[in-house]
Protein backbone atom coordinates (compact mmCIF):
# COMPACT_ATOMS: atom_id res chain seq x y z
CA UNK A 1 0.00 0.00 0.00
CA UNK A 2 1.63 3.33 -1.01
CA UNK A 3 3.14 5.33 1.62
CA UNK A 4 0.76 8.39 0.82
CA UNK A 5 -2.41 6.57 1.97
CA UNK A 6 -3.99 9.62 4.03
CA UNK A 7 -8.24 8.11 4.52
CA UNK A 8 -8.95 4.78 6.57
CA UNK A 9 -12.67 3.55 5.75
CA UNK A 10 -14.82 3.46 7.17
CA UNK A 11 -14.60 6.63 9.02
CA UNK A 12 -16.22 7.91 12.28
CA UNK A 13 -18.81 8.35 13.67
CA UNK A 14 -19.31 4.49 13.93
CA UNK A 15 -21.96 2.55 14.28
CA UNK A 16 -21.72 -0.59 15.62
CA UNK A 17 -21.90 -2.29 12.25
CA UNK A 18 -19.10 -0.04 10.94
CA UNK A 19 -16.72 -0.48 14.51
CA UNK A 20 -17.06 -4.66 13.78
CA UNK A 21 -15.68 -3.71 10.54
CA UNK A 22 -12.70 -1.81 12.15
CA UNK A 23 -12.07 -3.74 14.52
CA UNK A 24 -11.57 -6.67 12.05
CA UNK A 25 -9.78 -4.57 9.59
CA UNK A 26 -7.18 -3.91 12.52
CA UNK A 27 -7.07 -8.05 13.22
CA UNK A 28 -5.81 -8.75 9.58
CA UNK A 29 -3.92 -6.20 9.35
CA UNK A 30 -1.81 -7.07 12.51
CA UNK A 31 -1.86 -10.95 11.85
CA UNK A 32 0.08 -9.68 8.66
CA UNK A 33 2.95 -8.86 10.70
CA UNK A 34 3.65 -6.40 8.09
CA UNK A 35 4.51 -2.98 9.99
CA UNK A 36 5.36 -1.15 7.24
CA UNK A 37 1.59 -1.86 5.80
CA UNK A 38 -0.06 -1.69 9.17
CA UNK A 39 1.23 1.69 10.31
CA UNK A 40 -0.71 3.27 7.11
CA UNK A 41 -4.10 2.44 9.73
CA UNK A 42 -2.53 5.45 11.86
CA UNK A 43 -2.26 9.05 11.59
CA UNK A 44 1.98 10.29 10.84
CA UNK A 45 1.47 11.68 14.65
CA UNK A 46 -0.11 9.19 16.71
CA UNK A 47 0.52 8.25 20.16
CA UNK A 48 0.28 5.07 21.44
CA UNK A 49 0.74 3.28 25.10
CA UNK A 50 1.91 -0.33 25.00
CA UNK A 51 2.48 -1.86 28.55
CA UNK A 52 5.27 0.29 29.50
CA UNK A 53 6.11 2.11 26.22
CA UNK A 54 5.16 5.24 24.81
CA UNK A 55 5.18 5.75 20.95
CA UNK A 56 4.59 8.67 19.33
CA UNK A 57 4.80 8.96 15.03
CA UNK A 58 4.18 5.68 12.65
CA UNK A 59 8.39 5.74 12.59
CA UNK A 60 8.34 4.82 16.12
CA UNK A 61 5.34 2.51 15.73
CA UNK A 62 6.78 0.56 13.06
CA UNK A 63 9.99 0.45 15.00
CA UNK A 64 8.35 -0.93 17.68
CA UNK A 65 5.95 -3.33 15.71
CA UNK A 66 9.28 -4.80 14.44
CA UNK A 67 10.87 -5.25 17.89
CA UNK A 68 7.38 -6.77 18.67
CA UNK A 69 7.28 -9.94 16.23
CA UNK A 70 10.84 -10.31 16.68
CA UNK A 71 10.20 -11.76 19.62
CA UNK A 72 6.71 -12.46 19.61
CA UNK A 73 6.99 -15.80 16.94
CA UNK A 74 3.74 -17.05 15.23
CA UNK A 75 1.38 -14.28 16.68
CA UNK A 76 -2.02 -15.33 15.94
CA UNK A 77 -4.76 -12.64 17.21
CA UNK A 78 -8.37 -11.70 18.23
CA UNK A 79 -9.80 -8.91 18.67
CA UNK A 80 -13.36 -8.30 19.43
CA UNK A 81 -15.57 -4.64 20.01
CA UNK A 82 -16.07 -4.31 23.43
CA UNK A 83 -18.05 -0.75 23.30
CA UNK A 84 -18.18 2.25 20.33
CA UNK A 85 -19.03 6.37 20.25
CA UNK A 86 -18.81 8.22 17.94
CA UNK A 87 -14.72 8.63 16.78
CA UNK A 88 -13.68 6.24 19.90
CA UNK A 89 -13.80 2.09 19.80
CA UNK A 90 -12.90 0.24 23.10
CA UNK A 91 -12.08 -3.47 22.06
CA UNK A 92 -10.54 -6.80 23.93
CA UNK A 93 -8.56 -9.07 22.68
CA UNK A 94 -5.81 -11.97 23.31
CA UNK A 95 -3.07 -13.27 21.18
CA UNK A 96 -0.75 -16.50 21.16
CA UNK A 97 3.11 -16.54 20.27
CA UNK A 98 5.74 -18.04 21.41
CA UNK A 99 9.44 -16.57 22.26
CA UNK A 100 12.82 -18.06 20.87
CA UNK A 101 12.76 -20.92 23.33
CA UNK A 102 9.78 -22.36 22.44
CA UNK A 103 7.71 -20.94 25.77
CA UNK A 104 4.07 -20.43 24.72
CA UNK A 105 1.90 -17.15 25.59
CA UNK A 106 -1.56 -15.86 26.08
CA UNK A 107 -1.61 -12.05 25.75
CA UNK A 108 -4.69 -10.81 27.02
CA UNK A 109 -5.41 -7.06 26.36
CA UNK A 110 -7.50 -4.19 26.05
CA UNK A 111 -7.02 -1.13 23.92
CA UNK A 112 -8.76 2.42 23.30
CA UNK A 113 -8.33 3.65 20.09
CA UNK A 114 -9.85 7.16 18.68
CA UNK A 115 -9.84 8.34 15.16
CA UNK A 116 -9.55 11.13 13.30
CA UNK A 117 -11.99 12.19 10.87
CA UNK A 118 -9.81 10.32 8.05
CA UNK A 119 -10.20 7.20 9.59
CA UNK A 120 -6.60 7.16 10.76
CA UNK A 121 -6.39 6.09 14.22
CA UNK A 122 -4.22 9.02 16.69
CA UNK A 123 -4.73 7.67 20.07
CA UNK A 124 -4.06 3.48 20.74
CA UNK A 125 -3.83 3.22 24.62
CA UNK A 126 -3.02 -0.63 25.41
CA UNK A 127 -2.92 -2.47 28.59
CA UNK A 128 -1.65 -6.67 28.09
CA UNK A 129 -0.68 -9.53 30.26
CA UNK A 130 0.78 -12.19 29.10
CA UNK A 131 -0.56 -15.68 30.39
CA UNK A 132 2.17 -18.88 30.39
CA UNK A 133 0.49 -21.58 28.39
CA UNK A 134 1.64 -25.11 27.49
CA UNK A 135 1.70 -26.01 23.31
CA UNK A 136 -1.53 -28.09 23.90
CA UNK A 137 -3.14 -25.65 25.20
CA UNK A 138 -3.46 -23.60 22.35
CA UNK A 139 -6.65 -22.58 20.61
CA UNK A 140 -5.60 -20.12 17.63
CA UNK A 141 -4.56 -22.67 15.13
CA UNK A 142 -5.10 -21.67 11.70
CA UNK A 143 -1.90 -21.06 9.12
CA UNK A 144 -0.01 -17.98 9.60
CA UNK A 145 -2.25 -14.79 8.47
CA UNK A 146 -5.51 -13.66 8.06
CA UNK A 147 -8.10 -15.16 11.21
CA UNK A 148 -10.46 -17.75 8.60
CA UNK A 149 -14.10 -16.36 8.76
CA UNK A 150 -14.94 -19.68 10.21
CA UNK A 151 -12.59 -19.70 13.03
CA UNK A 152 -14.00 -19.03 16.66
CA UNK A 153 -13.81 -15.35 18.01
CA UNK A 154 -13.13 -14.60 21.84
CA UNK A 155 -16.35 -15.18 23.16
CA UNK A 156 -17.08 -18.41 20.79
CA UNK A 157 -13.78 -19.68 22.16
CA UNK A 158 -14.81 -18.65 26.25
CA UNK A 159 -11.96 -15.85 26.48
Amino acid sequence: MPEYITKRVPFPPFTAETAIQKVRLAEDSWNTRDPANIVLAYSKNTQWRNRADFISGREEAKKFLIRKWQREQDYRLIKELWAVDGNRIAVRYAYEWHDDSGNWFRSYGNENWEFDENGLMVNRFASINDMPIHESERKFHWPLGRRPDNHPGLSELGL
